[in-house]
C-alpha cells in the first residue's frame, strides 16, 4: 500500500539563504512582547544573573556570620594565670570588657541603687548617700557597731574597692585584711603569700588556702597594698579557656560544708548528685557543678552572709546547717559567735552582711534553674556573637533581655509586679524595724530600772533573734524579690520575736 504522507522537500543547497517564515494570516493577533524569543532570552539571562548574585551574597553572609560566631576571641595578647588588670583581658575579649566598664554607671531603681558621687574622706553624709539618714531607726538598731556610723547604698562593681577605702567603717575602726576577700581581685595575692610561706606552685589549692590564712590576719591597711583592682575577670574565669571557675577560698570551704550536711538544696542538683553517689572526697564546684550552676556560684562567692573567726580572722560562710536565716542562726548559736554587744540593750548581736545567694536559693527562680547571670547578666547579640552582658545591674534596668525572654508580659506590668513584691516586703520590714527599736528601748528602760543581766537574759535572746531576721532581709539587696515568701516568713518571725522580747522586758519587776 502506497505511503499517503506528503513528500518531504529537499534541504536547501549549502550556503543558500533560509526561506522566510510563513506570513501570519491576515487579521491574526500579534505575539506579546514578553513571548518573543528576542526579548525572552535576554530577560532569562538577566534574571539568572541576578538570582545567582543574590544566592552568592546570601552564602557569603551566612559564611561570614558563621565565621563570626566561631571567632569569639581575638588573640591579641597572652594572658598569664595571674593577670588581674581587666584591660588586658579586654584586648582578647573586647565585647565583654566594653560592658564590664559600664559598671561605673549608677542608676537608681525604686528599691535600690545610689546616685551619690564617689565618696571622699571627710565628706558629710547626706540623705542621697546614707541609709542612716533615710532610715534613722538603723542608728538605734546598729548602736555600738560601725554600721551605726556609716552605712551607704550599694553601688556597682567598679566601686567595691574604692568605696571600701573611704567608708568610715574602715577609716575609723580597725579592720583585718579579711575585708578584701570580696572587695578586690585578690586571689593572686593569696597565691603570692602562700608561695612566700613555702607552698610550691605545684600545690595550687594548698597554696591558695595558706595565703588566704595569712592575708586575713593582716591589718587591712597593710593588706590593701597587695591589690589594685576591684572584682575582675580573673575572679570568675580561667584566662586560657574563659571557663567559669570559683576562686574564693571561703566559698570553696563553705560550699563543701553545705554539701556535707543534710539541708535540702534542690536548686543545686550537682550537690544532691554528689550526695547520692556516696559523698566521695570533697564537693568541688569547679569539678562537680554544671555550667548553669556555675553562672550562680561565681556570684555566690561574694554575695553571701559571712563572718570573721575571732582569732584567725578567717572569712567563714556559716552554711553547715543550710542556707536559711534559721539554719545560719543555729550555727552561730552552736559556736557562740557574736559580732558586737549592743550599746543600749547590752545584747550580744549578729550582723547580716549581704545574703543574696542564700535568699535566692529559697526562691522560685533558683528552683526553676534560673541563674544569677540569666537576670543580672543576660545574653546580648553583637552581630552573630551571643555574649553575656557584663554590665551587672538590676534586671529592672534591662527588662527586655532580663525578664521578657521568659515572661511574656508588657514591661510596665513586669515592673509593677516586682514593685508590689518589694513594696510589701518594705512594709513588713518597717514593722520589724519598729519592733526591734521598741524591744531595744524596753530592755534599756528595764536596765535603767535596775534589772539584772539574769533577768534580761530572755528578752535579750529574743532581741538577738528578732534583729538577726530583720537585718537578714534589710541587708539583702533584692528587697525580698529573690524569695518573697521566704522574706515574708523571716520578717513575720522577726516581728513576733521582737514583741515577745519587748513584753518580757516591760514586765520585769525591779526594786525601782
Amino acid at each position: 500500500m502506497a505511503d499517503a504522507s506528503p513528500p518531504v522537500p529537499p534541504p536547501p543547497p549549502v550556503g543558500a539563504p533560509l526561506p522566510a517564515p510563513p506570513a501570519a494570516p491576515a487579521g491574526a493577533p500579534r505575539r506579546p512582547l514578553w513571548k518573543r524569543p528576542l526579548v525572552v532570552f535576554p530577560l532569562v539571562i538577566v534574571a539568572s544573573a541576578v538570582s545567582t548574585a543574590g544566592v552568592l551574597m546570601l552564602l557569603s553572609n551566612i559564611y561570614t556570620r558563621k565565621w563570626e560566631s566561631r571567632e569569639t576571641v581575638f588573640r591579641v595578647v597572652d594572658l598569664p594565670p595571674g593577670t588581674v588588670d581587666p584591660a588586658e583581658w579586654g584586648k582578647n575579649y573586647p565585647r565583654q570588657y566594653d560592658s564590664y566598664k559600664r559598671t561605673v554607671d549608677v542608676i537608681r531603681t525604686r528599691h535600690g541603687g545610689n546616685e551619690a558621687p564617689p565618696l571622699k574622706r571627710g565628706e558629710p553624709v547626706g540623705p542621697e548617700a546614707s541609709k542612716l539618714e533615710i532610715d534613722p531607726r538603723l542608728r538605734v538598731i546598729y548602736s555600738g557597731y560601725p554600721f551605726s556610723v556609716d552605712y551607704r547604698e550599694a553601688r556597682g562593681h567598679a566601686y567595691m574597692l574604692s568605696d571600701q577605702d573611704v567608708t568610715r567603717r574602715t577609716t575609723e575602726f580597725k579592720q583585718p585584711g579579711a575585708c578584701l576577700h570580696c572587695h578586690a581581685a585578690i586571689t593572686p595575692a593569696y597565691h603570692q603569700k602562700g608561695r612566700e610561706a613555702g607552698i610550691p606552685d605545684d600545690r595550687p589549692r594548698e597554696q591558695l588556702m595558706k595565703g588566704f590564712e595569712v592575708v586575713c590576719k593582716m591589718p587591712l591597711a597593710e593588706a590593701r597594698g597587695l591589690v589594685a583592682h576591684p572584682v575582675s575577670c580573673i575572679d570568675c574565669h580561667d584566662p586560657q579557656s574563659m571557663q567559669l571557675r570559683v576562686t574564693r577560698p571561703a566559698f570553696l570551704v563553705g560550699i563543701g560544708e553545705l554539701a556535707k550536711g543534710e539541708a535540702p538544696v534542690p536548686h543545686l542538683p550537682s550537690v544532691e548528685r554528689w550526695r547520692l553517689e556516696g559523698r566521695r572526697g570533697t564537693y568541688d564546684p569547679n569539678a562537680d557543678a554544671t555550667r548553669q550552676e556555675m553562672r550562680s556560684l561565681v556570684c555566690g562567692q561574694c554575695h553571701v552572709e559571712y563572718y570573721f573567726q575571732k582569732d584567725t580572722k578567717l572569712v567563714t560562710y556559716p552554711w553547715h546547717n543550710g542556707l536559711r536565716a534559721d539554719d545560719i542562726e543555729r550555727y552561730y548559736e552552736a559556736t557562740a559567735f557574736t559580732d558586737w554587744t549592743h550599746k543600749d540593750a547590752g545584747t550580744p548581736m549578729l550582723k547580716a552582711q549581704h545574703p543574696e545567694f542564700e535568699m535566692w536559693s529559697q526562691g522560685i527562680h533558683a528552683r526553676s534553674g534560673v541563674s544569677c547571670a540569666d537576670c543580672h547578666m543576660p545574653y546580648v547579640r553583637e552581630g552573630a556573637v551571643k555574649v553575656s552582658d557584663h554590665h551587672v545591674r538590676s534586671p529592672m534596668l534591662n527588662v527586655n533581655r532580663a525578664c521578657q525572654t521568659c515572661h511574656r508580659y508588657p514591661e510596665e506590668e513586669i515592673k509593677a509586679r516586682v514593685e508590689v513584691i518589694q513594696g510589701r516586703t518594705r512594709e513588713l520590714l518597717d514593722r520589724a524595724e519598729d519592733a526591734c527599736v521598741d524591744v531595744i528601748r524596753a530592755i534599756a528602760d528595764a536596765k535603767a530600772r535596775g534589772a539584772t543581766d539574769e533577768q534580761l537574759a530572755e528578752a535579750r535572746k529574743l532581741h538577738r533573734a528578732a534583729q538577726w531576721r530583720a537585718d537578714f532581709v534589710q541587708s539583702e539587696n533584692s528587697r525580698g524579690f529573690h524569695a518573697s515568701q521566704e522574706a515574708a516568713r523571716v520578717l513575720g518571725q522577726s516581728i513576733d520575736l521582737a514583741r515577745q522580747g519587748q513584753l518580757k522586758a516591760a514586765t520585769i519587776k525591779t526594786g525601782k
